[in-house]
């Protein structure tokens, strides 16, 4: 019954956000990182996060989750504000990283840190080594989240993946609570797109997904890998596509775009095409997860998969 509230609240909530977006003008106006050619209002975001919070206080109260893992997670609330005041100040770049900084210590500290990273013959379990890579990892978690949010179901899509995979590998009542929170929202933003999250939704989302990577990884150190894996369409797209904007020359601060999902709808295809097929390719990713059993091999099976779409990508459009 509570899932079935979730979902209505996070429908409603974001039915009457849109309509207060248009009223006050507050739209996502095209330029030149928008895949979308019309202006559309943004922060539905916050739909997401009041049931997300509402829904995880609920099994707080009920002993449903465990006491660190919900104050870590109660942490995105600050995330949440701020980038709701990006959203409609558009801060200084300055303020965010303090802010994502903030709750990435905060986080780890809540959680008692990142135990030790496993790389199969070689645990590294230096507390200080593991913790800079989590701190690092969190706050690129939150960023690369908000860089692919830029087409209709895209985003949001990938948050139930992450979360229902996590339900079916794990099981958890928080996964459901954000499966719900987000599908709530995903109605109206695919197909076609009415309203976006906006940075109050992806940073939080991107915030939550670094978080049970952590957490996860503290029971079996190889959920790390786990969780880089099923997270690979967004972190691989980001970090690569990083990393020749700087081979490049490019300043890295300037709007653009190069993503993959971005050129892909330059090359003609529709925004739900984009979308189906990223599901497509997650779904395999969990088959990869699932059915592998030596998780570095699967590691590395996921990299040539997602390589291999990037240079599928190249040929429909070029990364100039």
């Amino acid at each position: 019954m509570i899932y079935l509230l979730l979902v209505i609240i996070s429908f409603v909530l974001t039915f009457f956000i849109k309509n207060y977006a248009i009223k006050k003008s507050l739209v996502a106006h095209v330029n030149e990182r928008s895949s979308h050619t019309v202006p559309i209002p943004h922060g539905g975001g916050i739909a997401i996060a009041i049931t997300w919070f509402l829904g995880i206080i609920y099994l707080y109260v009920n002993n449903e989750i465990e006491i660190n893992l919900f104050y870590a997670l109660m942490i995105g609330v600050i995330i949440s504000v701020v980038s709701y005041l990006d959203d409609l100040f558009e801060l200084s770049a300055k303020v965010r990283l303090i802010t994502q900084s903030l709750v990435a210590l905060l986080g780890l500290i809540l959680l008692g840190g990142l135990d030790s990273i496993s790389f199969g013959l070689l645990d590294i379990d230096n507390f200080i080594f593991t913790n800079i890579f989590a701190f690092f990892m969190i706050i690129w978690f939150i960023n690369l989240y908000n860089f692919l949010d830029g087409i209709d179901g895209y985003a949001g899509s990938e948050a139930i993946f992450l979360s229902l995979s996590g339900f079916i590998l794990y099981g958890g009542s928080h996964f459901l609570i954000l499966i719900v929170a987000v599908f709530g929202f995903l109605i109206w933003n695919w197909h076609k797109a009415k309203i976006f999250m906006g940075d109050v939704g992806s940073t939080l989302l991107g915030y939550n997904v670094a978080i049970f990577t952590i957490y996860y990884a503290n029971n079996d150190n190889k959920n790390l890998w786990i969780w880089i894996i099923l997270f690979g369409i967004f972190w691989f797209d980001a970090t690569l596509t990083l990393y020749r904007r700087k081979i490049n020359g490019e300043k890295l601060s300037q709007a653009h775009k190069k993503h993959a999902y971005q050129r892909l709808t330059q090359s003609g295809w529709s925004h739900s095409k984009v979308t189906i097929y990223s599901i497509v390719i997650n779904m395999i990713l969990f088959f990869i997860v699932y059915f592998f059993s030596n998780i570095f091999i699967a590691f590395i099976s996921s990299l040539i998969l997602l390589y291999g779409i990037i240079l599928y990508v190249d040929r429909q459009k070029g990364f100039k």
